[in-house]
């Protein structure tokens, strides 16, 4: 660049801090100071996406490009940040019970080994509602599989929990969830926990949430016997985004107590096939320290799916 053009935008650049004094970035107007018609348009196409990502990785690279441009790059993106922030507080301030709800609907077949090797159908509901403090999940399960009018596997689970957020990433937490499956040996079982979460990783790519706490198990087992008892509950669930359109993500939980402890881990890879479809495999592995005489402790579950996210 000739020395003559130089000077003025080295000049401007150095008068950006006296321009904006105590003003508020994300107040000033993106006009206030000229950027370069190049990264303005960059900058714009990243605005439109709505993509946090690509916005983050534009105003880098165009505060390294034109120096001179450099805050009023970062104002235009602390503007949006701003403005997007308001709205999306005010859309859940506003919305409904039955608002702001996303999660995906699963449906598909399943083999089976350990207490009963055969082949089934299953069906799952996740669904999660983010609020500005508190987040609720849900889930439910449904595994059924009969042979010549002979129920020979049925898995029925269902899940509630909310969390409240002390920030981005602790929250506290409470568990309740029911689950009836006879050939692993109960009928019925109620467990309640509470506890604290934390997002040890939380990136647009990888996230990682663990949770510890107490928690209340009651067991009504095939062989009659009922159980109640203390225990100690961790989960821990993984997901990691692999390419675009393609994910593995890794569920996990342990209830640990004197008496039978369960340990469960599910691993899953998700490819999206168009739209809100894609298709999933996954592989459960369940264990049970002490079951009743005549089922053995672990069984194990392999899945493929259709899922529609909502």
């Amino acid at each position: 660049m000739p020395r003559s053009r130089r000077l003025p935008l080295v000049l401007l650049g150095a008068a950006v801090p006296v321009l904006l004094g105590n003003v508020d970035v994300a107040s000033v107007s993106d006009d206030a100071i000229p950027v370069p018609a190049g990264i303005k348009a960059m900058l714009d196409a990243a605005l439109a996406s709505g993509n946090e990502g690509e916005v983050s990785t534009i105003v880098k690279y165009a505060r390294l490009a034109d120096p001179a441009s450099a805050d009023v790059v970062l104002a235009i993106a602390e503007k949006w940040r701003n403005d997007r922030a308001a709205e999306r507080s005010k859309t859940i301030r506003e919305a409904s019970l039955f608002d702001l709800w996303s999660g995906r609907a699963e449906i598909g077949g399943y083999l089976t080994t350990g207490n009963s090797d055969t082949l089934g159908v299953t069906a799952v509901i996740d669904a999660t509602r983010e609020g500005l403090r508190w987040r609720h999940k849900f889930r439910a399960q449904v595994d059924y599989n009969e042979n010549q009018g002979i129920a020979t596997r049925e898995h029925y689970l269902a899940s509630y929990e909310p969390n409240f957020k002390f920030d981005d990433r602790l929250y506290a937490y409470g568990a309740a969830q029911y689950e009836g499956d006879r050939f692993l040996g109960y009928y019925d079982r109620y467990s309640a926990s509470a506890g604290v979460g934390y997002s040890a990783i939380k990136s647009p790519a990888v996230r990682l949430d663990i949770e510890l706490g107490p928690a209340f198990r009651h067991t009504y087992f095939t062989d009659q016997t009922v159980q109640s008892s203390a225990a100690a509950r961790g989960t821990l669930a993984f997901n990691w985004r692999l390419l675009p359109g393609l994910s593995i993500n890794q569920q996990g939980s342990a209830y640990v107590q004197r008496f039978n402890s369960t340990l469960s881990g599910t691993t899953a890879l998700n490819a999206r096939l168009i739209g809100p479809l894609s298709a999933q495999v996954s592989y459960n592995v369940q264990y049970e320290s002490m079951p009743p005489i005549g089922s053995v402790s672990t069984d194990t579950t392999s899945r493929a799916s259709l899922v529609y996210s909502f």
